[in-house]
């Protein structure tokens, strides 16, 4: 059994505009995105350009010029006018303008994304540059599309348009007339930057005004690498750890370290792990965590598969010797099992109570660990004691140690040489069984490989004693009945 296998590699970040370069140059129907240009009125425009001899695709999102839209430019170029921008015609940006380049592509005014809460009592006036002393031009190559606001009957859309409140954004995707599995997860990328911007600010998710990400480039963005994953099929979605860049990032309410604090909240709540560097540039940006928190899950390596197409999205950064893109590759991959990087941690106890030795799955559970198993052991002297193992991710082992010893007393904890291991894919199901004619429901635990292949099915013991003490009838019966019922649906 095969799956088909969309896989990003991150490490030299992601925005918006580098998903949907990626997914297009990666095989997505471009004709996909239709749905958004006859909704917002906007237009797709895909070029291509070279980064450090890599042939990237570039996406930019503009408004097409005509004698209805004449208002709405004159709106857009008053507003690039009250942020100073600066739109050079070779559509080079100087780093230190307000017209500035965040996220790996440029910006027309800024795209630092950061929601506001509608009573926070200030204006829009964020003034984002950055602060590393680097100037980094935006060397399009052999784009087709350059920066002439106007002249060549388009302007870019970046940041212009209504600045949206949360729930207006989310009427806005409603009224597309999207299918309804798209229209939900653009929905839910929606929400998961609301709730980044929320606890940034201090406040609810239905007071968030959004302030780039409600402009309808970043609508586009968004909206339009859903349509792309959906036209590409994929079964299954991963990413490396994506990269964040370093360095420092100017707002009107300061000077931040990067990753911006949006960043930091959607990553806190995403499966994929982050990563500085490589660079002292800000390569991340929330609309390209949100997409990526929503979509992809966690992985250190790419996984075993058939490559059909490899495709790169550009970023706007000129990285000299690092290529400014991010990957994507679609293809096929059989059933395997799951490698998963890994800390083993270990300590050999030989006075710990019965009580604390009990409560250490939970206590260590909750500081990240996977698994703790004690066995009993026979320590110097003669002396009775147990090892504790503690499985955890490499991130979380500090903290996990750190927690062990509080538990326990124990002065010192080794790591043991594991690096990785093989896991299953785990689904819980619910089987229904007839029980003396009544119906009782029990929860069995699922294991397939990553191509969905089930290999095993075991009733919760949990559940199994509840109803063997309502009926009556055996635990191990309850069991075998309860996994036979699973066996029966799926082959039926």
């Amino acid at each position: 059994m095969t799956r088909r296998l969309l896989a990003f590699d991150g490490r030299m970040g992601a925005s918006g505009d580098m998903v949907l370069g990626a997914l297009l140059a990666a095989g997505a129907d471009r004709t996909a995105l239709e749905p958004v240009e006859d909704a917002l009125g906007v237009e797709y425009r895909i070029g291509h350009t070279s980064k450090c001899g890599i042939h990237a695709t570039t996406v930019d999102v503009v408004i097409p010029t005509s004698s209805s839209q004449d208002a709405y430019l004159e709106v857009a170029r008053h507003d690039d006018r009250e942020r100073g921008d600066e739109h050079k015609d070779d559509g080079v940006h100087e780093q230190g303008s307000e017209s500035e380049v965040t996220g790996g592509h440029h910006h027309h005014g800024h795209e630092d994304e950061h929601g506001h809460a509608a009573d926070n009592g200030h204006g829009h006036d964020h003034n984002h540059s950055h602060g590393n002393g680097h100037n980094h031009s935006h060397d399009h190559g052999d784009d087709d599309h350059d920066h002439n606001h106007g002249d060549d009957g388009h302007v870019h859309a970046e940041g212009h348009g209504p600045h949206r409140s949360y729930l207006e954004v989310c009427d806005i995707v409603r009224n597309m007339d999207l299918e309804e599995a798209v229209e939900a997860h653009a929905l839910a990328i929606f929400e998961r930057l609301g709730e980044a911007e929320a606890a940034v600010h201090g406040t609810d998710l239905e007071s968030i005004h959004f302030h780039e990400v409600g402009a309808d480039d970043a609508i586009a963005d968004i909206v339009g690498a859903v349509l792309l994953l959906h036209d590409l099929e994929a079964d299954r979605v991963v990413t490396t750890p994506i990269s964040t860049g370093g360095g420092t990032v100017s707002m009107s309410h300061g000077e931040y370290p990067i990753p911006a604090p949006a960043v930091l909240e959607v990553a806190e709540r995403a499966d994929w792990e982050l990563s500085g560097g490589p660079v002292e540039a800000e390569l991340l940006t929330p609309t390209g965590a949100a997409i990526l928190a929503h979509v992809a899950e966690g992985i250190q390596d790419l996984p075993t598969m058939t490559v059909e197409n490899t495709g790169y999205g550009a970023g706007g950064y000129d990285l000299d010797p690092h290529p400014n893109v991010l990957r994507a590759l679609v293809g096929t991959t059989r059933g395997g099992l799951q490698r998963e990087d890994i800390a083993v941690l270990e300590t050999n106890l030989d006075d710990a109570t019965p009580e604390v030795l009990g409560g250490l799955q939970e206590t260590l559970s909750d500081a990240g660990a996977r698994d703790v198993s004690i066995v009993p052991v026979t320590m110097k002297k003669s002396r009775p004691g147990h090892l504790v193992k503690v499985i955890c991710r490499p991130a979380d082992r500090e903290r996990v140690a750190r927690q062990l010893a509080e538990e326990t007393g124990t002065l010192g904890i080794r790591e043991a040489g594991v690096t990785h291991r093989w896991i299953a894919q785990r689904a819980f199901e619910t089987v229904t069984l007839d029980v003396g004619g009544d119906a009782y429901e029990v929860t069995v635990k699922v294991a397939s490989d990553e191509a969905g292949e089930v290999y095993d099915a075991s009733a919760e013991y949990d559940d199994a004693v509840a109803v063997a003490a309502e009926t009556g009838e055996p635990i191990q019966s309850i069991v075998a009945r309860a996994e036979q019922a699973f066996w029966a649906e799926r082959s039926s």
